[in-house]
């Protein structure tokens, strides 16, 4: 694991935030026992308003999908592993003009500041998925303060902000613990998502773009990853499944925003 410098470590948890993390958090972050990809599984319901842009005074809320009235879908990918094949996507994107929503692995953006600086030209919205993408849900507050932290201090040297938004690693639902976390580190909203075609295990392209066009409705936000062939392979088609249906890629800001 990557060394968070002492001086970019924020404070640990008071008790008084755990608490009011656990008030706030309870109903939208009931976990069940994590699945075999350490996952905890997610509630039924989340929140669709759209998200405050102010500073939080308390833990984050949690959002797994955005308006189903509109025709939005954003696409979220968690970004690391080979730069040359997260470079392919990129390309992609470009090419068919989709904005996604990157959630940055903080180890990843510091190895490759090109392909940062190249994802903010493209106009893409970068995020905070941790520093070094633990299993986020076997910390301790300090721990997790310091992954969230860590990497909202490696996209602020890039781009002055921190991020809108924040996706823990290893976890589908954020527990009380890492909302208050995240709402220390300058976050208001942590975004999961309601359709995860499961990319990660490399079925294969067809299957993914499979999955995207069997599951994909107006306000979905999908989980993919950068580093896998099979991804890249069937970004196209997907893209194509997705505006065949009416739909517009999106970035998670414009879902919640328009």
């Amino acid at each position: 694991m990557t060394n968070i410098p002492a001086e970019d470590t924020p404070a640990p948890l008071s008790r008084r935030a755990v608490v009011a993390g656990l008030g706030l958090a309870a109903a939208a972050a009931c976990a069940r026992p994590a699945n075999p990809h350490n996952r905890v599984a997610r509630p039924t319901t989340s929140s669709t308003a759209p998200p405050a842009t102010t500073t939080p005074t308390g833990p984050a809320r949690f959002v797994d999908h955005g308006p189903a009235a509109g025709s939005g879908v954003a696409l979220t990918f968690h970004v690391s592993g080979d730069p040359s094949v997260c470079g392919q996507l990129f390309d992609e994107a470009q090419q068919l003009r989709v904005p996604l929503t990157l959630f940055l692995v903080g180890t990843w953006a510091k190895d490759n500041p090109a392909q940062v600086k190249r994802l903010i030209t493209d106009g893409h919205e970068l995020a905070n998925h941790t520093m070094t993408h633990p299993t986020l849900g076997r910390l301790g507050p300090a721990a997790v303060e310091a992954e969230i932290a860590g990497c909202r201090d490696v996209i602020r040297a890039e781009t002055g902000g921190g991020g809108r938004w924040f996706r823990p690693s290893a976890m589908e639902v954020p527990t009380p613990l890492v909302l208050a976390a995240a709402g220390a580190a300058g976050y208001d909203t942590v975004v999961g998502y309601n359709l995860d075609p499961h990319d990660y295990q490399d079925p294969g392209a067809a299957s993914v773009v499979e999955r995207v066009r069997n599951g994909v409705h107006a306000g979905s936000i999908v989980s993919l990853h950068t580093a896998h062939a099979g991804t890249v392979a069937a970004f196209g088609e997907m893209i194509t499944a997705i505006r065949n249906a009416r739909l517009r890629p999106l970035t998670v800001s414009q879902l919640f925003d328009s």
